[in-house]
């Protein structure tokens, strides 16, 4: 399997390599990850202060980390953090982002990458977020006795580390001094195959979405756009979500303003969106104080967390295609939500909110039409259900204070 592993890294690695000449991505994955770690290597040469290092996959797991980051930050003052990133779309949208001393890639995971990159920055304490197993890297610290810890981990018995042929990623696993999950579930999966030094702490993204709630930023431009009435807001769309959503869309666009942020939001994207739309859109960035529009696409990004304030029930993309993007961030607003039904135990909170009525799971285009005109038409169906959302992120919250008492701990 060692050598599967390897070859697959290799050839990932070369692939990226020859696509980069004419694949965006791919050329990001090479050049700016060389770069980044060049960058830091500079950077490290003066630093005289210990760090603890975070690894995030993406912008997703970043923000999902972020609670638990500010609270290090702030409880080790005399350390400084690292945050490294797997994707391009994390280490462009946070590079910059203060609770980080030093952001960079994370290095192609080869032995003699990972020895040279966990030399160079000497962390003394390392923390995973959610996804994400390097078998080099990952072992690399462990055997220099770093403490490594996992924090919000989900597993599901799909999962490669629960089959016969996942010796290899049980055995990273074990690298970590202890695993903090989401769910009994998963910890009674690592636990069935050995891995003891687990604990249910939680999910830090309701700790997360609770900050937001607490000091939403104002949207001036779409507070004009709204002038007051109901918003339906739909986050992170993919034209597979389109599909399912522009009859009801094109019915009520003169009832109710819409907003939608497509998943991707360059020009040939927001296009295939906007054709699946009656009337004509208005676009975030070409938006000039117009009130008579029905129809607002966020062509940005960052807005959306933030935007679900106005909003009177929302959708949620993702489900018909990679999976299903963060439901959190509407409901922590007590928007009742709508998504598609694939994929969703990946997703626990999907299940749960359905079970408890803040969440609808929908297949077909007249299902989405038939519950969302019911969000829309009745009120005591949307309060309950707003309610519900709320309640249920107040229940879930506190995990970033599990995973601290650990981190001072040791």
């Amino acid at each position: 399997m060692m050598l599967l592993y390897n070859l697959s890294i290799f050839l990932y690695r070369l692939l990226a390599i020859v696509a980069s000449p004419f694949n965006t991505k791919a050329k990001k994955a090479v050049e700016d990850r060389k770069a980044s770690i060049q960058a830091l290597q500079t950077k490290l040469e003066n630093n005289q202060s210990p760090i603890i290092w975070f690894h995030a996959a993406s912008l997703g797991e970043f923000e999902q980390g972020l609670p638990v980051m500010e609270q290090v930050k702030a409880a080790f003052p005399e350390y400084k953090l690292l945050v490294t990133f797997f994707s391009p779309s994390g280490f462009d949208h946070r590079k910059n982002h203060p609770v980080a001393d030093f952001t960079s890639y994370l290095p192609w995971d080869t032995g003699k990458s990972a020895r040279a990159f966990v030399k160079m920055v000497n962390p003394k304490k390392v923390v995973f977020i959610k996804y994400e197993y390097w078998y080099h890297h990952l072992k690399t610290i462990n055997n220099l006795s770093i403490p490594l810890v996992s924090i919000s981990a989900l597993f599901t018995e799909k999962h490669i580390f629960f089959k016969p042929y996942g010796g290899l990623h049980r055995q990273m696993l074990r690298f970590f001094e202890h695993t903090f999950v989401q769910n009994e579930s998963s910890e009674a999966l690592l636990q069935g195959i050995g891995i003891k030094n687990v604990s249910v702490s939680g999910d830090t993204r309701f700790d997360r979405v609770q900050q937001t709630i607490a000091n939403p930023a104002k949207q001036s431009q779409v507070e004009t756009f709204l002038a007051g009435k109901p918003a339906f807001i739909v986050g992170s769309a993919w034209p597979e979500d389109m599909e399912v959503l522009a009859a009801f869309i094109n019915e009520h666009s003169n009832d109710i303003k819409v907003i939608i942020a497509p998943h991707l939001v360059d020009d040939a994207h927001v296009a295939k969106i906007e054709d699946y739309l009656k009337d004509q859109a208005i676009r975030y960035t070409e938006f000039d104080n117009f009130t008579n529009e029905h129809i607002l696409i966020l062509n940005t990004i960052g807005m959306l967390s933030n935007t679900y304030q106005y909003g009177s029930f929302a959708y949620i993309g993702g489900a018909f295609g990679d999976g299903l993007h963060n439901v959190l961030e509407a409901v922590a607003f007590g928007l009742p939500v709508v998504y598609g039904n694939k994929g969703l135990e990946k997703f626990p909170e999907s299940i749960e909110l359905q079970e408890k009525g803040g969440g609808f799971s929908i297949e077909t285009a007249d299902q989405a039409q038939a519950i969302l005109n019911r969000l829309l038409n009745e009120k005591e169906l949307r309060n309950t259900a707003s309610a519900t959302c709320k309640q249920y992120v107040n229940e879930k919250a506190g995990s970033t204070n599990i995973i601290m008492d650990y981190l001072r701990a040791i």
